[in-house]
């Protein structure tokens, strides 16, 4: 297969995730729709998995990890609606990728892995993009990560059974967090949003269904 071959194929694969998978999963901003376009997601994946690219699933990278499917990432993006100004915390890194599109959209981005591998990894995929504004860190953020805060919007790229203790504290008066609650098989999108020093409104955004954060908080066993 010729290179314009191969790459009319990926355009056309890239146009039909956005379509078909995107949209009809009620992401409409075109802000979010158009970064999806542009951010090549096959350039992140693992060489085995090249293949399902664009696919509508999640794809392993290793450690146990997993990179998000293409619906769930646009969809938490508009979820958090980003602003230029934003100093976000992104737990879970991955290769890089979900980072790649939050620092195209907020001033810069606090980026935690636990896995040392992936968090180089990451590294190369985002040097290769020329992006600058993301800040990798190698450590345990499952209950946050204090050094860099406060943050405007914190995201977790893992699902946790339950939300950790502290770590809405570390958002700033006005700022909103986005993290996935439960266990399999029924898990929530939970927004939540910092109104004042000590108030904070919740809301469940959909149902979807992730692989847990690594040392991510335990629900307490109920005492008799």
């Amino acid at each position: 297969m010729n290179a314009v071959t191969e790459s009319t194929k990926k355009e056309t694969a890239r146009f039909n995730m956005i379509e078909q998978q995107i949209r009809t999963w009620e992401v409409l901003d075109p802000t979010v729709l158009q970064l999806l376009n542009d951010i090549p997601r096959e350039q992140f994946v693992p060489a085995a998995y090249q293949g399902l690219a664009f696919a509508d699933l999640d794809i392993p990278i290793g450690y146990g990890q997993w990179m998000l499917s293409p619906k769930l990432e646009g969809r938490m993006l508009q979820a958090l609606s980003l602003k230029a100004t934003d100093h976000v915390l992104h737990i879970g890194t991955g290769i890089g990728y979900f980072a790649a599109l939050l620092a195209k959209l907020a001033k810069d981005v606090v980026s935690v892995e636990i896995e040392p591998a992936l968090s180089a990894i990451a590294a190369q995929h985002l040097k290769a993009q020329h992006i600058q504004n993301v800040i990798l860190e190698v450590g345990d953020a499952a209950q946050g990560w204090s050094k860099q805060a406060p943050y405007d919007v914190i995201v977790f790229g893992a699902s946790s059974p339950v939300e950790p203790a502290q770590v809405r504290q570390q958002l700033t008066i006005g700022g909103r967090m986005l993290i996935i609650l439960g266990s399999a098989p029924v898990m929530r999108a939970t927004l939540i949003q910092r109104i004042s020093e000590h108030a904070f409104r919740e809301d469940v955004l959909f149902e979807t269904c992730i692989a847990p954060l690594t040392n991510a908080s335990q629900a307490q066993p109920f005492q008799f």
